[in-house]
């Protein structure tokens, strides 16, 4: 049992130090029990000068108040991401953005562990992206234009709902009133934004758009409201997403993601127009127009706590709600028509449509991933096929699976299987969940609602 528990110990050792995050494990009596190489590089130590010392020895700038560590021993609480600050035993100042959990054994705690993120380097690369908009936003008239890749033009469909939709926001682009978007992913939510940013009177000023799920949490304050000198350390005067939009549009995407605190701070521009920079006193007036969208249903984000109910009241003004392709079937071969003669013209082909089989099946299959699916498959086929018309064989192989007959029981004895049956659909859905976010694998595991770590071991599981 001892040579067992020797054994379990090294191998959870080499586990926890191949990890690349920050790793670092304290007792009740606030000594270092386990630091690991990546905790060192972001704290700029060795190893050695952490290892078996109590905390505050090894980082004296830190106190009991404000070592995270130290909080979670005393409260047994757990503290998610939060950002730390403290100078290391060298002199250097240390920004990290911490998540800190309690560590039980039988109910009892015993120590705390601290996985740490490198702040300062998320902090350079939202700095990069807010220069990236700057330089865009002083371009040229002309040079702005081109961030509107869309009009209301390219919506293509022959559903009357969805052309009464495209005429209604033709009509209410004119307005400066915020507006909230929900659609699935792939119904073409961004198409629309942006096609409404051309149609209104701000066309001619920048259009800059925002995923509120691509920026950590603890960074997009001050990508949307910039950041004022001496906030933090190195800190500068730098315009937010709301400063380098004036005079044109916004566009926050995923907005149920947005911190709900944060939320709070959105509510107050859209109510006065003032945006105040991190760390500064001073409130300056902006003219944004503000467009919101969601691949959650609202009503589900209220439920959940995950939007607040005054924000989204203050966005309801003008809501569109785009229609998953399964609800709008017309337009399936409709698009796929218009997709085949795009394709033909970039990949120099000729082909001319598809057999009836293959009709027949995208008129049943459910398009989980909406018209970015079919134009992705759409374009696959084209690539692969060698004659006139798209055939069943040209399927990419995700969905080729869908085509093909059930097999029957009788015939097959591991039907009963029910461990290779739930391994089979398992796969199934992830290749699935794969192809409709293009291979991104947050957005993969959103869909499959499991954690990404836990997508990440299925996928290595799934395809070595």
């Amino acid at each position: 049992m001892g040579q067992l528990t020797a054994l379990t110990k090294e191998v959870l050792t080499a586990i926890i130090k191949s990890i690349d995050e920050g790793i670092h494990v304290v007792n009740m009596n606030g000594e270092t029990i386990f630091y690991n190489e990546v905790a060192a590089r972001h704290d700029g130590m060795d190893v050695k000068e952490v290892q078996g010392k109590h905390l505050l020895a090894a980082f004296p700038s830190l106190t009991e108040e404000s070592s995270t560590l130290l909080k979670v021993i005393k409260t047994g609480k757990p503290i998610y991401n939060q950002t730390q600050v403290y100078v290391n035993l060298h002199g250097i100042r240390i920004d990290t953005m911490n998540t800190t959990l309690p560590i039980f054994l039988e109910e009892r705690i015993i120590g705390a562990v601290e996985i740490a993120k490198d702040y300062s380097r998320m902090k350079l690369l939202a700095e990069r992206l807010l220069d990236l908009q700057k330089g865009l936003n002083n371009s040229s008239t002309k040079k702005v234009l081109k961030q509107v890749s869309f009009t209301l033009n390219d919506i293509m469909t022959v559903n009357p709902s969805f052309k009464q939709l495209k005429e209604e926001a033709r009509k209410l682009a004119k307005s400066d009133s915020p507006i909230l978007v929900y659609g699935e992913s792939g119904t073409g939510k961004e198409l629309l934004v942006q096609g409404i940013h051309h149609e209104s009177l701000r066309a001619e000023g920048p259009f800059i758009a925002q995923n509120c799920a691509a920026i950590p949490e603890a960074l997009l304050e001050s990508i949307l409201f910039g950041t004022a000198k001496g906030s933090y350390t190195g800190a500068v005067e730098r315009k937010g997403l709301f400063e380098l939009a004036d005079g044109g549009t916004l566009f926050l995407d995923e907005l149920h993601t947005m911190p709900i605190e944060l939320q709070a701070k959105l509510l107050r521009v859209l109510e006065d127009g003032m945006v105040r920079r991190v760390g500064s006193s001073h409130n300056i007036s902006v003219n944004v127009r503000v467009i919101a969208a969601m691949n959650e249903h609202p009503s589900k984000a209220l439920q959940e706590k995950k939007l607040r109910a005054d924000l989204y009241y203050r966005l309801n003004v003008f809501t569109f709600s785009l229609l998953p392709l399964r609800e709008r079937r017309e337009d399936i071969l409709f698009l796929t028509d218009n997709f085949i003669q795009v394709f033909n013209h970039k990949l120099n082909k000729s082909i001319h449509g598809m057999e009836r089989s293959l009709e027949s099946f995208f008129m049943n299959y459910l398009w989980p991933g909406n018209v970015r699916e079919l134009k992705h498959t759409i374009e696959y086929m084209m690539n692969v096929c060698e004659v006139g018309l798209l055939e069943v064989k040209n399927l990419p192989i995700m969905l080729r699976q869908h085509t093909a007959p059930s097999k029957s029981i009788v015939n097959n004895i591991e039907t009963f299987s029910l461990r290779k049956n739930i391994e089979d659909l398992e796969n199934k859905l992830i290749t699935e969940a794969l192809a409709t976010t293009n291979g991104n694998i947050l957005q993969a595991a959103k869909l499959l609602e499991i954690p990404r770590q836990t997508l990440q071991y299925k996928m290595r599981k799934t395809f070595e």
